[in-house]
């Protein structure tokens, strides 16, 4: 798991915090972990595979063939990890 550090947290905020950890029985850290994971992920968020397994419901789903079409095109090698370095050209 990633680790973050907040710097500048304003001394009211950092109090909130602690009042609303004790509040609910729990570690600051732990805390601000709850609020980040909510302000991510809202209860009522649409999820794209859900949306698009919805749809296809409602239009009637696919047919074999159109099925057969999508699995065939499929890219099923591994995906790369993305890279955001810049080469130097010489």
């Amino acid at each position: 798991m990633a680790n973050v550090n907040v710097r500048n947290l304003p001394d009211e905020v950092h109090r909130a915090i602690r009042i609303q950890a004790a509040q609910h029985g729990r570690s600051n850290e732990a805390e601000i972990r709850d609020i980040l994971e909510r302000a991510m992920k809202p209860e009522g968020r649409v999820k794209l595979g859900s949306y698009l397994a919805a749809l296809a419901r409602e239009s009637g789903g696919l047919t074999d063939e159109e099925h057969a079409l999508f699995d065939r095109s499929r890219i099923k090698s591994p995906a790369r990890t993305a890279s955001f370095v810049q080469e130097t050209v010489r």
